[in-house]
């Protein structure tokens, strides 16, 4: 029963068709074959991505370092399988430009021959500094999707002192159920990664957020958590996007995030539980992030499953496996349906931020035609950031791209809430992202033009300093030039 002080703490918000049963009570697969080729990105985060230590030729081992980060917001990737380095070359993205990537091709000898890691250690013997150190490392980011290097999170609440983790196991978008069955399967480790993660922060607390339709998922984490009191397992009620991190701060700690502010204001710092098991993974035994459980569903998949896929391989091998066909599929999802990323093609690999693949079918994608607007505000109440949707679209058809950041575009999660309930079938999100991703291309422009108007300024300056550095040595030769002519008179 949500209590009227908790209502009050969420804003906005939809109740979606779910489409989890069909995946939600089978146990993880773990008998994906190993493919012979496996396509590792080196930009699978936030920030730089990754310089290969390896060379064309080289045999590798099982979670060896492929490619180191670079710089503070990075991530070192590791092989998933040992094998043979095929190639280092450019490969087409998942992202809905397919835009290539730099890529180290793995061709697998099948051996799953393993890469001495680190031996098993106490975590709790360790500084906290060093915890940091061993999970970035491994190669941990935000596995929610974000993809946010997580050692530097961790940094981060140390350095800003948290009180309150937050653990989002809400897991609100359609048809996903990877994090529900992590949690009914590996509810101990998840427990462990979290303890492990405050430590690393030096954090008092921690609170975990499941969605209420999730009742067994919600009952191993409290198991697990029996007896560590500073771990809080809460029930959350199911909402999209419940799994927003401002909207499941407000609904737990009551706290607002200002706007353009950041989590760690108002003493708190949100991590995922696929996150927290990972980082479990990473500490107590060295192994890297090399592999994920991945939700396969939708309604061109006959046998819809979470599998446990290693990193880098391709998205159609994974459906293949599922038994998707492909004459039915009208569209590849990566993640969610709400916020995923439609792909146009399926010959992409699997990394580090895919918690979904979807092979939906023309029925399950159908939109009717758009309308005009009428004016319901239906939109407007279920903005979880309390924004303006059909007010910043208006100003975003007729070219005004900054009078509709003045009412709010930049704190736009695209969550596409809006668009859902929309009874005109105006795309509004699709009219956020482009607006988003023009004044992005804009703003580049504005740097390279400031760049370029820099660079003539710094050649007009040198060339200036040149001219009056020669008009200055010809004067001196001239001086010179005349006080010997005056020195040979003077002599005669």
């Amino acid at each position: 029963m949500i209590t009227l002080l908790q209502s009050l703490r969420i804003r906005g918000g939809i109740h979606v068709n779910e489409h989890k049963h069909a995946t939600a009570e089978q146990v993880i697969d773990d008998s994906f074959p190993l493919p012979k080729r496996l396509y590792i990105p080196l930009q699978q985060h936030v920030g730089k991505p990754a310089e290969p230590v390896v060379r064309v030729g080289d045999m590798v081992l099982k979670g060896q370092l492929l490619a180191h980060s670079q710089g503070l917001i990075s991530a070192p990737v590791h092989a998933p399988s040992s094998g043979k380095v095929a190639d280092i070359t450019e490969y087409p993205a998942p992202h809905p430009s397919a835009l290539p990537i730099r890529t180290v091709f793995l061709d697998t000898d099948g051996k799953e021959a393993w890469h001495s890691g680190e031996s098993m250690i106490d975590p709790f013997t360790l500084d906290p500094e060093e915890i940091s150190l061993r999970v970035a490392s491994a190669g941990v980011v935000g596995m929610g999707g974000a993809t946010f290097p997580s050692a530097v999170k961790l940094n981060l609440g140390r350095q800003n002192k948290i009180h309150t983790l937050l653990i989002n196991g809400g897991e609100c978008e359609p048809y996903l159920t990877c994090d529900d069955r992590l949690m009914q399967e590996n509810a101990a480790e998840i427990v462990d990664g979290i303890r492990i993660m405050l430590h690393g922060m030096e954090a008092g607390r921690a609170m975990v957020g499941i969605e209420d339709n999730k009742p067994a998922a919600l009952k191993a984490m409290r198991t697990a958590a029996m007896f560590h009191p500073n771990i809080e397992i809460c029930k959350i009620p199911t909402r999209y996007p419940m799994g927003w991190d401002r909207q499941l701060i407000r609904y737990l700690t009551g706290n607002e995030v200002p706007a353009g502010g950041r989590a760690t204001d108002v003493g708190v710092l949100m991590h995922n539980v696929a996150t927290a098991y990972a980082i479990h993974q990473a500490i107590r035994y060295g192994r890297p992030l090399i592999d994920r459980v991945v939700t396969v569903a939708g309604g061109a998949v006959a046998n819809p499953k979470n599998v446990r896929v290693p990193i880098g391989s391709l998205i159609s091998e994974v459906l293949a496996f599922c038994g998707a066909d492909e004459t039915r599929t009208r569209r590849w999802v990566m993640g969610g349906p709400m916020m995923g990323e439609a792909l146009p093609i399926a010959d992409v690999p699997v990394v580090k931020a895919t918690s979904g693949v979807l092979a939906l079918t023309g029925v399950e994608i159908k939109q009717g035609e758009e309308q005009p607007c009428i004016r319901c505000a239906r939109c407007i109440s279920v903005c979880p950031a309390g924004l303006l949707p059909v007010d910043m679209a208006n100003r975003i058809r007729n070219n005004r791209l900054e009078a509709a950041v003045d009412i709010g575009l930049k704190d736009c999660i695209s969550c596409g809430s809006c668009s859902y309930v929309c009874p005109s079938n105006i795309p509004l999100v699709h009219y956020f992202k482009y607006a988003a991703g023009e004044l992005a291309a804009r703003q580049q422009a504005q740097h390279k033009s400031e760049q370029t108007k820099k660079l003539i300024e710094e050649r007009t300056k040198r060339m200036e300093r040149i001219e009056r550095q020669k008009a200055e040595e010809l004067a001196k030769a001239r001086a010179a030039k005349e006080q010997s002519v005056k020195a040979a008179d003077a002599a005669v």
